[in-house]
């Protein structure tokens, strides 16, 4: 374990120095601190690492936004639909109500990240640091984890309260209501191209760099059909030669796989580590296997057997991303998280935010959308040469989207892509409704659907929140 990992782990101690855990369920979420305790660079810094411990949370990386992602989508499933009370059942047959666990989980741990990045930035302008460069560093990091907890909320709620202060009475924000996307969108660009500036060129484990940012505000633009900007962010991570996409599709995931030259930005979890009773592994590895197989399966998240018959033969990704349960009702899942040899809810792989695979294929994207579609096609084939496959034999701009968006599917599966791929084409709807005829579920959606309800504890505590249509 590297030194940056475990300064990363072990300081969750301290974050009971400015957290509780009875806040009121409001927007923001507040927390207890000090005005005396930020008073020194160590501090600040014990802060800034609280940060980086909430990405951990079951509601964020730990679990949701990753089945959130992919569950609602048509290549994974839930096994067993009633398991943790229908948290992630209901994604499945889009039934997700505003009382599910899983809706208020991501809500509240969001905004918890927010309240603690707001928190730093407010704090660190009159702190003084010994290396003013880390200083810069660290708003640029802030800013980022901001950007991206909030391009998580606009894609998953829609219009969501926007708060870039720090709340320091819970008082402060009722009555506020709910903030346009459109203006959602605008802070995200403009917290991301702060970070663009403020963030170091080279890379360091477990923190975003220049590209990191440069790449999420490529994915902001294309979420937003911006294709022009976002090739020009995207070609620039391309361009840096700070990444490069890892030999084999073996040699990406895993804790034996840490810190390859593929990651732009992860989320750090450690097995066989216990702090005050918090483990800081993984409960990814556990419940995203098929129920009975390891302590506390629960068979989240489990491709569908549609989708493993959709690759194509000689494909690596097929033996290196997925595996099949040998029991009696075989069923297939995601080895891109391991399970811990230390028990259940504990494993040590890492969450791969962002990747270089996700920056190639998404350059292609904007490549083809801008009418580039050679240069794109050269992108796409790099990721199927690097799965061992032959080139693409796509050849026009409609082809070519096609091809880049069915690679996606593969290159990505379990890692919770395929929902917001689905949301940014425009094909959500169609695509779902597809699937369900299919199978011949009387289940149908339409764009009510393409949104979560809003958390009824939020609504019960803020009348200004309002509902989302169809809920």
């Amino acid at each position: 374990m590297n030194f940056n990992k475990y300064t990363f782990l072990i300081v969750i101690v301290f974050l009971g120095l400015f957290s509780c855990e009875d806040e009121l369920d409001i927007v923001p979420i507040t927390e207890k601190a000090s005005n005396n305790f930020y008073s020194n660079e160590q501090e600040l810094e014990s802060a800034v690492t609280g940060v980086y411990a909430q990405l951990q949370n079951g509601g964020l990386y730990g679990l949701d936004l990753i089945g959130v992602g992919e569950i609602s989508a048509e290549d994974s499933f839930e096994e067993i639909a009633a398991n943790d009370g229908g948290r992630f059942g209901q994604l499945d047959d889009f039934s997700t109500n505003a009382g599910n666990d899983l809706v208020g989980d991501i809500w509240r741990e969001s905004f918890k990240g927010i309240q603690r990045a707001n928190t730093v930035l407010n704090r660190i302008t009159d702190i003084e640091y010994e290396d003013s460069s880390l200083k810069t560093n660290r708003i640029g990091e802030m800013k980022f984890i901001r950007a991206l907890l909030y391009f998580n909320l606009v894609r998953l709620y829609g219009d969501v309260p926007l708060v870039t202060t720090e709340t320091e009475s819970p008082f402060d924000f009722f009555g506020q209501g709910r903030t346009a996307m459109a203006e959602v969108y605008t802070q995200i660009e403009t917290d991301l191209n702060d970070a663009i500036q403020d963030l170091p060129v080279a890379k360091a484990s477990g923190k975003p760099a220049r590209g990191a940012a440069q790449a999420l505000l490529g994915d902001v633009q294309l979420t937003q059909g911006n294709f022009s900007s976002a090739l020009t962010n995207l070609e620039a991570v391309v361009n840096s030669a700070e990444y490069a996409l890892a030999g084999t599709t073996s040699e990406i995931f895993g804790v034996a796989n840490e810190g390859n030259s593929e990651i732009l930005f992860e989320v750090q979890f450690a097995s066989g580590f216990n702090v005050d009773g918090q483990l800081e592994g993984s409960p990814a590895g556990s419940q995203f296997r098929p129920s009975g197989t390891t302590a506390n399966a629960k068979g989240h998240n489990l491709p569908t057997q549609a989708f493993i018959d959709s690759f194509e033969a000689g494909d690596t990704r097929l033996s290196d991303y997925v595996a099949v349960d040998p029991g009696a009702n075989p069923f297939y899942f995601s080895t891109k998280y391991e399970v811990s040899a230390t028990g259940a809810d504990d494993g040590g792989s890492d969450h791969l935010i962002i990747r270089y695979s996700d920056v190639i294929l998404k350059y292609a994207e904007a490549l083809n959308e801008n009418s580039q579609t050679a240069e794109a096609i050269i992108q796409l084939n790099a990721i199927r040469s690097r799965a061992g496959l032959a080139a693409t034999t796509a050849t026009t701009q409609a082809e070519v989207r096609a091809a880049i968006r069915q690679e996606r599917r593969f290159e990505f599966i379990g890692e919770g892509h395929r929902w917001f791929d689905l949301k940014r084409y425009g094909t959500a709807v169609a695509v779902m409704n597809a699937f369900f005829g299919s199978t011949g579920s009387i289940v149908t959606i339409d764009a009510n659907n393409l949104v979560l309800p809003i958390p009824q504890s939020q609504l019960d505590t803020d009348s200004s929140i309002t509902q989302n249509p169809g809920y």
